[in-house]
């Protein structure tokens, strides 16, 4: 058993420009829980614990999914928070998205489903999240802070199975990764 989850892993340089906007504000915002940069991914599909006799059809799905689409040209922008920004649990800095992005996203989510995981079925936002609060707490000046946020384009190229190893340091260790239909 493995708990997974189906995530693009951005560019370096793209997480750097977060951290460095992020940076001046975790002094402000103690009380929030950040979340490590080590750490910091766009979820595709959680899929929670799976099973180990899942994982051979997960994969040969997952890359199915993955070839029917091309790379996609990204950047972080602006902020928010879930469920809201005055009850904000989560803090996140957003993600240019468009169609493309959510069509794989469903088609990851399918495929998973389809192989015998059981994948979260929330909506799909295209976010990476920053910080958690453990209570609902008034956000909005921390994501108007970072509302006018912008980053640099980047190209997605593959998406990635990730294992989460849970402990007192949490751990992601990419099992696998499955490249984006390149035509070119």
């Amino acid at each position: 058993m493995s708990r997974l989850f189906v995530a693009l892993l951005p560019p370096q340089k793209a997480l750097d420009e977060i951290d460095a906007a992020v940076g001046r504000l975790r002094d402000e915002w103690p009380l929030l829980r950040w979340v490590d940069p080590e750490l910091w991914h766009v979820t595709l599909a959680f899929l929670g614990d799976v099973p180990d006799a899942v994982l051979p059809d997960l994969r040969v799905r997952l890359a199915r999914a993955a070839a029917r689409h091309r790379p996609l040209d990204l950047s972080f922008t602006g902020a928010g928070a879930f469920p809201s920004p005055d009850r904000g649990r989560v803090f996140w800095v957003g993600l240019t998205a468009g169609p493309s992005l959510t069509r794989l996203a469903g088609e990851v989510a399918a495929g998973a489903l389809r192989a015998g995981a059981q994948v979260d079925r929330k909506p799909f936002h295209p976010h990476l999240t920053l910080a958690r609060a453990r209570h609902g707490g008034d956000l909005r000046p921390l994501v108007d802070a970072l509302r006018a946020f912008r980053g640099l384009r980047w190209r997605a190229e593959a998406v990635h199975l990730v294992q989460s190893h849970l402990g007192a340091r949490v751990r992601y260790e990419t099992v696998d990764s499955y490249p984006l239909r390149d035509d070119g």
